[in-house]
């Protein structure tokens, strides 16, 4: 796993904390080092926080994400809704504004990690939906035959959905079966996924066919 915090009390408590529950850990105090030490190393998680010197979190995010498919948990110093939905517009899977409970950060590592573990379990066969085809054995959606370019939360979510087609979940629901916990009411992320995977699948994102609002309720894929 890798921490990237350029204070150097809390990467150390981080670290502490990370490595007690079993992970081994590698460190990053800067941007570019944490690119570095993420090509070389290939974490299976990355702690990113967003205020570093040199290259911003925002930027390694967004090139991590082009780079590689690792889940990515941001840190936000202040409780602006703006740096949230821009670390998820970039790719990031999650998000805890500091001061933070070093427990529930581990909670939700352990969720995020889970989600990777069922990934890679026991294939299923491709779902068929128009032009769109879930392939979760390979880890794979594609939108006619061309392969659609997801964060691992874009896909969760869009594998979710895809396997209950037709059935309306709230946005608590699927913040607990595709997230793996609570988020206390903070439902502000499963919107912007939303919205994100709608720009990737839908012919006329405005119009969508596919990914559908339940007003007042939450969404359901198709019919």
């Amino acid at each position: 796993m890798l921490i990237v915090e350029d204070d150097p009390n809390l990467l150390e408590a981080l670290r502490y904390n990370v490595r007690k529950e079993g992970h081994d850990v590698v460190t990053a105090v800067d941007g570019v080092q944490a690119l570095e030490v993420a090509r070389m190393n290939k974490p299976d998680l990355v702690i990113l926080d967003i205020m570093l010197p040199g290259l911003s979190g925002f930027e390694v995010c967004r090139i991590l994400r082009k780079e590689m498919t690792v889940p990515i948990l941001v840190l936000t110093a202040r409780d602006d809704e703006i740096d949230k939905v821009t670390g998820l517009d970039l790719g990031a899977d999650d998000y805890m504004t500091k001061p933070f409970s070093m427990r529930e950060l581990l909670a939700r590592i352990r969720a995020m990690l889970r989600r990777v573990e069922i990934q890679t379990a026991i294939p299923e066969m491709p779902l068929k939906f128009g032009d769109i085809e879930v392939d979760t054995g390979h880890h794979v959606i594609t939108k006619a035959g061309n392969v659609l370019s997801l964060t691992p939360k874009e896909f969760d979510l869009l594998a979710f959905l895809t396997k209950n087609k037709g059935l309306v979940f709230t946005r608590d629901q699927l913040l607990e079966k595709v997230w793996g916990y609570n988020y206390s009411g903070d439902t502000r992320t499963v919107d912007v996924h939303i919205r994100w995977l709608r720009e990737k699948i839908e012919d006329n994102p405005e119009e969508p066919k596919c990914l559908i609002t339940i007003r007042g309720v939450g969404y359901k894929f198709g019919g």
